[in-house]
């Protein structure tokens, strides 16, 4: 039994079939992609709906599109074939007003040598996620310095605590307004140029050894009492 093989140079019929055959268009999904494209939808498991020139197009975004990539944006779409696609830049917002930086995992800003600087024309927000429970949401800070100068704050919160090994407040107006104050020492100094007033309910002051109270003149007035008890009053 003879086998005849024949090529593509075969002047026959049959290898003019093959000349045909070889330069007839490829299938669809069977080349390389590498095209711009406008993100027409957003599917569920982060699948992007491009389309390219009447060409609909099924993507995952690439590990390296950090700019997240919103309805009619022109996305640079690239992969082996259409079953292996991957977004893998934003080329043009269609609001260049907005724009997100996010990763599904948890993200690392580092530099080796140099700063890390966050800079905001209007506002600068730092927030976690928003949550029932307070303690769900964390935000760390850890630095050997840290300056802070800000024209106005408002802090509003659960709880806050503060351990430190020196502090100082330096102001010209200190108000505070509590239900309850407590103050624990073992030694306190104040010293107030001007007038120190108090107004109180009930007023107890108690001293383990020694109690004075001292001035030029001094005033004790009682509208209905007064009692002095002890072993020894010295008058004079």
């Amino acid at each position: 039994m003879t086998t005849i093989r024949r090529t593509a140079s075969d002047p026959t019929p049959a290898g003019r079939e093959m000349r045909s055959a070889a330069a007839a268009p490829k299938p669809a999904g069977g080349g390389v992609v590498n095209a711009l494209g406008t993100v027409t939808a957003i599917l569920p498991g982060s699948i992007h709906s491009v389309d390219c020139d009447g060409r609909t197009l099924r993507c995952l975004r690439a590990a390296s599109c950090l700019l997240r990539p919103e309805i009619g944006d022109t996305v640079l779409v690239s992969g082996p074939d259409e079953q292996r696609l991957y977004l893998t830049a934003v080329a043009e917002q269609a609001d260049a007003g907005v724009a997100h930086i996010e990763v599904a995992g948890d993200l690392t800003l580092a530099s080796q040598r140099g700063a890390v600087k966050l800079q905001g024309a209007t506002d600068l927000h730092l927030s976690g996620p928003r949550a029932l429970r307070m303690d769900t949401a964390q935000l760390h800070l850890s630095a050997q310095a840290a300056e802070c100068q800000v024209g106005h704050m408002s802090y509003q919160g659960v709880e806050a605590r503060a351990t430190v090994l020196n502090m100082r407040i330096v102001g010209r107006v200190y108000e505070a307004i509590v239900d309850r104050l407590v103050h624990l020492s073992k030694s306190a100094f104040r010293m107030t140029e001007g007038v120190d007033q108090l107004h109180a309910g009930q007023i107890d002051y108690q001293a383990s050894e020694m109690a004075r109270v001292h001035g030029r003149n001094t005033v004790v007035t009682a509208k209905d009492l007064i009692k002095a008890d002890a072993k020894q009053i010295h008058m004079g």
